[in-house]
C-alpha cells in the first residue's frame, strides 16, 4: 500500500525547523503540487530552486519536507499535477507518491485554517505542537482526519465489487464515511445497507490505512452478507455492484490502495474467516 515505504520510514511529529538548499519544497496551487518525473521517481523542487517562507510538515528518514507558503519563483523543470496524476505515473517505489499525498493533506488543512471558525481573527502557527492558533480569542484548531470504511462484503467464494458512478474508474469496495456518533462497525453496516442493500454479520477488521489525497483514515473490514444476498445498488453513487468470484476478479493497476490489497487478499483467501449461522 501507498504507506508501505519499507526500508524509508516518515516522522510526521511537528518540528520547527528551517529548510536547507536541498530541501524538497511542497509547492501546491488550486490542489496541485508542482512536481517532475525523472523516469524512476516524482522529485520535487528544491529550496534553492523556489525560495520563499515555509513551514516543516516531515521527514521522510533524515529528509525533511516543507510546505511553501509564499513561494519566491517556480522554477522550470516542473509541472502542477493533481493527486489523481501523481497516482497514475509509474514508479519504482511509493515513498514519494507517499509524502505528496501526506503533504496534500496538510495543505488543505492549513488553507482552510487561515482565519478563525469561531471569531474570524487570523490564526497563526503553534510553536510546539501541529495546530492553529487564533491569538484573538485561543482558539486552538488540529488537522483534520476523516475516518472512513473500505468493506470487503463475502458471499462464500464471491465477494461484491463496486464501480463508482462518477471519479476512479476501476474495481472498488463498498465505501463510505463515519458520521457522527458512530462506531466504525456501525458504518459498514450502514453503508452495506446504504449503497447495496444488504444486510451483514461476522465484521471482521483488517487493516488501516491513511489517504491523504481525500484526508480520510481508512480502516478496512470483511463482513459475509446476511441473508439475502440480492443487491440494491444505490445508482446515484453507483454504476456497478456485482458478486463477483475469486479468479474473476479485476484488480486496481497499481498496489497502493487498501481496496486493491483486500481484493487480493481475498483471492488468496486471506480474507476467509470461519462462517458463523
Amino acid at each position: 500500500m501507498i504507506q508501505d515505504i519499507a526500508p524509508h520510514q516518515m516522522n510526521i511529529s511537528y518540528r520547527s525547523a528551517e529548510p536547507s538548499d536541498d530541501s524538497p519544497i511542497m509547492v501546491f496551487r488550486d490542489g496541485k503540487l508542482l512536481s517532475g518525473h525523472d523516469g524512476m521517481k516524482i522529485i520535487f523542487p528544491k529550496y534553492r530552486e523556489v525560495g520563499g517562507r515555509t513551514v516543516c510538515l516531515f521527514a521522510v528518514d533524515d529528509t525533511e519536507y516543507f510546505l511553501s507558503e509564499e513561494a519566491g519563483v517556480e522554477p522550470e523543470g516542473y509541472e502542477y499535477r493533481s493527486m489523481r496524476e501523481l497516482r497514475k505515473i509509474k514508479t519504482a517505489e511509493t515513498t514519494e507518491l507517499f509524502a505528496a499525498f501526506t503533504a496534500y493533506h496538510l495543505s488543505e488543512w492549513y488553507l482552510s485554517n487561515r482565519f478563525c471558525g469561531r471569531c474570524g481573527g487570523r490564526m497563526v502557527h503553534d510553536t510546539v505542537e501541529r495546530a492553529e492558533v487564533c491569538p484573538a480569542c485561543g482558539c486552538k484548531t488540529y488537522p483534520r482526519i476523516n475516518p472512513a470504511v473500505i468493506i470487503g462484503i463475502r458471499n462464500n467464494d464471491r465477494i461484491l465489487i463496486t464501480k463508482y458512478r462518477t471519479g476512479y474508474a476501476h474495481s472498488a469496495l463498498v465505501a463510505g464515511f463515519t458520521e457522527i456518533g458512530e462506531t466504525l462497525e456501525d458504518t459498514v453496516r450502514r453503508e452495506a445497507m446504504e449503497e447495496v442493500g444488504l444486510k451483514v454479520k461476522n465484521i471482521t477488521y483488517y487493516k488501516s490505512q491513511p489517504w491523504g489525497m481525500a484526508m480520510d483514515l481508512l480502516a478496512g473490514f470483511f463482513c459475509d452478507v446476511d441473508g439475502d444476498d440480492r443487491i440494491r445498488m444505490d445508482e446515484n453513487e453507483l454504476k456497478y455492484a456485482e458478486w463477483v468470484e475469486r479468479d474473476k476478479i479485476e484488480l486496481q493497476p497499481t498496489d497502493i490502495s487498501l481496496t486493491n490489497e483486500m481484493m487480493k487478499a481475498f483471492q488468496n483467501e486471506a480474507g476467509r474467516t470461519e462462517r458463523n449461522g
